[in-house]
């Protein structure tokens, strides 16, 4: 890194003094006092970075929902695949299945886990350049791939990026906006990932009766409309004030938070308040971290944060989103025409964007906690239901249960993008401290893709005609799955709704229980009053 232990807190000191405290805690108030509308007013510019960055995931959703959609695809089946037989026909094999949908997650996990560093190093706005830069090339590769092992070269290295734009989003959204947009605007992630996967389901649908090359060439040309887009947006988006003020570089994080809030002078607007936060809140986590590397997420307090941003991640992947990939083939498989598969997935993730919609209305009304628990316990019986229906006698005699299983898989679709989805971003953005922040994203994000490599292992075996055929049965898999989950989160999930970076980092350090982080009071805490609680 190039700024160590010591010469931070030594250029920090330079601006600090005897009131930075005071000046600090009014910045707290003035977050705590800010309401939804108040503070998009107030802070719009914060908003429109964010998005920028947000924008990027798009390209993660959109190759992520294109690249299961080719399987129901003829075109690309006929080129790829392999003849089974009068009875099954073309089909891509498990194999390939296997390497082609590992190819993102295993370059995703590569990506997340690689790009703390140069985040770190050079800044959130040089990386983000890097990877529109790499994107485009690994996109041409991609499109022109004349046979299945470059494509899979193609998805892997496209997947690199992939996986810095997922650490890169969230950080840099957590690092510019006041809390009262934190939840929101980090729920946003799961909106433009959704975006992607609507966009993958509208092109899948309009190129699936094409029998020439460009029925599989097209769609991965489609993924090039965002670039220019996004570089132009960048070129005048500020740098992280977080990470310009742990560089020493206190006038530009200055600078870049008078970028964020309104012109107009307001006392909701404190910018000399909201850089003592700043500065305050990142010397006491130097004095209590020795470093910002990897190991640091797993010692102390940091451990249980640490493990947070990586379970959530995990249940996200776990409890049925990896299914929900699979929506237009799994209703090709479960008896449903090509051209009903294709509209009812287009359906499917309509209602993953309009649900999302809706979870930032839930984010007001209730914690974060509440509705990822919710969600995954709600997930837990739907899948289950699926799973029962399939177990019914002339299963494949019954259209009408294919069908119900569509409709309950819609069901799913809402119920997560609605609930687990969204709110899996922002507990996973804000949980970490803030010097460890990029380092607590990236691992929670490699944990991820390992757990969608194993899932894209484990699916198409169970799904293929060819392999296991479980069809519906599926549904008890991640059923299970979703069950542990609750559990988890009942007993491990902690409250982080309306709380600061700073009051984050006293709960932690105090050791709270994670069910008592919504009633714990921090300031009764500080003077005393609260030290039995915080025990």
């Amino acid at each position: 890194m190039e700024n160590t232990k010591t010469d931070i807190p030594k250029r920090l000191s330079e601006d600090h003094n005897g009131d930075m405290r005071e000046q600090s805690k009014l910045a707290t108030d003035i977050e705590h006092s800010l309401g939804v509308i108040e503070a998009v007013k107030l802070y719009p510019m914060a908003v429109l970075w964010a998005t920028l960055f947000a924008w990027s995931l798009v390209m993660v959703g959109y190759d992520s929902g294109i690249i299961y959609s080719f399987y129901a695809l003829p075109a690309f089946v006929k080129k790829y695949g392999t003849y089974y037989g009068p009875e099954i026909g073309y089909e891509v094999s498990a194999k390939w299945q296997n390497v082609l949908g590992m190819g993102t997650p295993v370059g995703q996990f590569l990506g997340a886990f690689t790009a703390s560093w140069p985040m770190e190093r050079w800044g959130r706005k040089k990386v983000f350049w890097a990877s529109l830069f790499f994107t485009t090339v690994w996109i041409f590769l991609q499109m022109f791939a004349n046979n299945i092992h470059t494509l899979a070269a193609g998805e892997f290295l496209a997947g690199i990026m992939y996986g810095t734009y997922v650490v890169l989003a969230p950080t840099y959204a957590s690092e510019v906006c006041p809390l009262a947009l934190r939840g929101i605007l980090n729920a946003g992630m799961n909106l433009a990932y959704v975006i992607g996967q609507f966009v993958a389901a509208g092109v899948g649908k309009g190129v699936a009766t094409r029998t020439d090359q460009w029925a599989y060439r097209i769609p991965f040309a489609v993924q090039w409309i965002w670039i220019p887009f996004l570089a132009v947006g960048l070129f005048f988006a500020p740098e992280s004030p977080w990470w310009l003020v742990r560089k020493g570089r206190v006038e530009e994080a200055e600078a870049a938070l008078k970028r964020l809030a309104t012109r107009d002078s307001s006392a909701k607007v404190d910018i000399k308040a909201t850089l003592a936060n700043i500065q305050e809140t990142t010397m006491h986590e130097i004095e209590v971290e020795k470093d910002t590397t990897y190991i640091e997420c797993f010692r102390g307090s940091n451990r249980t944060r640490t493990e947070v941003a990586i379970m959530v991640q995990i249940w996200q992947v776990t409890t049925g989103i990896s299914l929900i990939g699979y929506a237009t083939y799994f209703f090709e498989l479960a008896g449903l025409p090509v051209s009903a598969a294709f509209d009812m997935g287009v359906g499917n993730t309509a209602i993953g964007f309009v649900a999302t919609c809706s979870s930032w209305v839930l984010m007001s009304w209730f914690g974060r906690r509440t509705i990822f628990m919710s969600g995954v316990a709600a997930m837990c019986v739907a899948l289950f239901v699926i799973g029962g229906l399939d177990c019914a006698p002339d299963y494949t005699r019954r259209p009408g249960l294919a069908w119900a299983q569509a409709a309950l898989l819609d069901v799913l679709t809402f119920v997560f993008q609605g609930t687990v989805g969204p709110v899996n971003f922002v507990i996973f953005a804000e949980i970490g401290a803030t010097r460890l922040r990029s380092q607590t994203v990236a691992l929670a994000t490699s944990s991820g893709s390992v757990a969608q490599i194993v899932m894209t292992v484990v699916i198409p075996y169970m799904l293929n005609a060819s392999s296991g055929n479980w069809r519906g049965k599926t549904g008890f898999f991640f059923g299970g799955i979703s069950a542990l989950a609750t559990v988890w989160c009942f007993f491990r999930l902690p409250e982080t709704k309306g709380r600061t970076f700073d009051e984050l980092d006293h709960m932690f350090e105090a050791g709270v229980p994670p069910r008592k982080f919504k009633d714990y009071n921090v300031l009764d805490s500080r003077i005393g009053v609260g030290g039995d609680e915080a025990a």
